[in-house]
């Protein structure tokens, strides 16, 4: 695939000029499914009276115990205006403080894409799903395990763009260790902006590397729509257990003061960042998150932020964080009843997997975590494909499957179709006792849509798989993979546009010597 793909381009509405909306209407269309609305209920693991003891314990621990700031004095004199006790870089919280700021967040926000049509709602009934993010290394068939490069970058934010029942172009999806560290939020933030129209984050690892990302939207959507509008929601993690350091505070202020949505989320291994108990663990993922949330809105009261639960379990003989736990889905579902009773929206979940290789066991775990991430009420779906190696890799080939397998989310998430169709008498009564219904009415009315399809997955009979070559999965997804990218044009973009970007990457770049390591 030639790099110079990236230079294809879309039109924004009412900034595009003719070429660019005529290469808008010859350009192939993506298939792209809409954010997942759930017609089923959140499982709910928990009483009222174990989230109210959760919940009050979030409120001792704020009080008594309280949460470090570090090195932002900026945000200890906003705490002690209102009205914590600030006691060095410790703020110690009265009980209902943190929750009454939580209540200006909004419950549900929308993030806008450049292609209007792929915006999406988060918060509410919804479940919006994004990739991987943040592997320093990639891996595929050809290549096997290797630090990740901007062409893989580039090839990964082409994949997504082209998968259907993905909705968001993500972050980091990959790190690509071939550019210095302080210029590569610039070409990762080009390529998410230029190779795909669906919405995506920005950079948090440094608070000018987001200003980087905020002006890179103003110059992609019109400096007077950002603020009016969301158009990136990045991740804030928190140093658990109970820090806040002032690099991603930084980052924090940047977004919340520019009206750009923020995941507060804690990033926890339990027993190691919090106690080995699922109620323990709750506990300091309330006290963190809803500390966070509302930390940005003493920034700005109104802007848009996520109740984030990262946590995964620890292997005791190892010390390796395992996936796909049952006390994991544990904590996710209390986790996301806790966010809820904030009026908050939730992000946790993805295709999370300790193995090596895109095998039974990334398959066990990826699929543990997506269905309870489904049932738990999950709104923001970080990680939703192509996470391998407990996070340190992403897979091409587990990327296609694992983009393959969301269809299956949201096919459950539709719940049963009770309408006169879906109730289906009619057929009932046309085929009657020991009849078949492949030829009746019903049927040839409904197949072509009645169940759903793997697009990578083999179903064919024994003999005919293996006159083909007797592939496995990862063979037909690194078949998938190469044909995904053998057929991605780039969605288009206005031309002045595309320079304006390009242009500013590089004044960005010739401004500061390269930084690795």
């Amino acid at each position: 695939m030639s790099e110079t793909a990236e230079a294809g381009s879309g039109s924004r509405r009412g900034r595009g000029g003719g070429a660019a909306r005529r290469a808008e209407r010859t350009a192939p269309k993506i298939e792209a499914a809409p954010y997942i609305l759930r017609r089923i209920p959140n499982y709910e693991i928990l009483d009222e009276e174990g989230l109210a003891l959760i919940e009050a314990n979030a409120e001792t621990v704020l009080e008594e115990i309280g949460v470090n700031f570090a090195d932002n004095p900026a945000a200890l004199e906003l705490w002690r205006g209102a009205g914590a006790d600030v006691r060095g870089e410790r703020v110690h919280l009265p009980r209902g403080l943190a929750r009454s700021l939580c209540a200006t967040a909004p419950r549900e926000y929308t993030q806008m894409a450049r292609n209007p049509e792929r915006n999406v709602v988060i918060g509410g009934k919804s479940l919006v799903l994004a990739p991987v993010y943040g592997p320093p290394f990639v891996r595929d068939m050809a290549g096997g395990r290797r630090y990740a490069t901007i062409a893989d970058f580039r090839n990964l934010v082409r994949l997504g763009y082209m998968s259907k029942w993905l909705h968001h172009s993500g972050g980091t999806v990959c790190e690509p260790t071939d550019i210095a560290v302080n210029k590569r939020h610039l070409d990762m933030l080009l390529a998410h902006m230029t190779l795909s129209d669906k919405p995506f984050m920005g950079s948090v690892t440094e608070p000018v590397r987001a200003e980087d990302s905020v002006e890179m939207c103003r110059i992609l959507f019109g400096a007077e729509n950002v603020g009016p509008n969301c158009y990136m929601t990045s991740l804030i993690n928190i140093n658990s257990p109970l820090t806040f350091d002032s690099t991603m505070m930084g980052a924090l202020e940047v977004y919340a003061r520019a009206g750009q949505g923020v995941i507060v989320s804690p990033f926890i291994v339990g027993g190691a960042m919090a106690p080995v108990s699922v109620a323990g663990t709750l506990t300091q993922v309330l006290a963190e998150a809803m500390t966070g949330v509302a930390y940005s809105q003493l920034v700005n009261p109104g802007a848009p932020a996520i109740f984030g639960a990262f946590v995964t379990s620890i292997d005791m003989n190892s010390g390796a964080p395992t996936f796909g736990t049952p006390e994991a889905s544990k904590i996710l579902w209390g986790a996301g009843q806790l966010a809820r009773r904030l009026n908050l929206p939730f992000r946790s979940g993805g295709a999370l997997c300790g193995s090596k290789l895109p095998d039974a066991q990334a398959a066990y775990e990826t699929a543990n975590t997506l269905q309870a991430a489904l049932l738990g009420g999950v709104n923001f779906m970080l990680h939703s494909c192509g996470w391998l190696e407990g996070g340190l890799v992403s897979s091409f080939e587990k990327f296609v499957l694992d983009a393959d397998q969301l269809g299956v989310l949201h096919a459950i998430a539709e719940g049963i179709d009770l309408s006169e169709n879906g109730q289906a008498m009619e057929a009932i009564r046309e085929v009657g006792p020991g009849g078949h219904y492949l030829g009746c009415q019903h049927t040839q009315a409904n197949f072509k849509s009645a169940f759903w399809r793997s697009d990578v997955l083999d179903y064919r009979p024994f003999e005919t798989w293996a006159e083909a070559g007797a592939q496995d999965s990862m063979q037909l997804a690194n078949a998938r993979v190469a044909k995904m990218l053998a057929e991605y044009v780039a969605p288009p973009l206005d031309e002045g546009i595309a320079e304006g970007l390009n242009d500013y990457v590089a004044r960005r770049k010739a401004s500061e010597p390269d930084a690795f390591g």
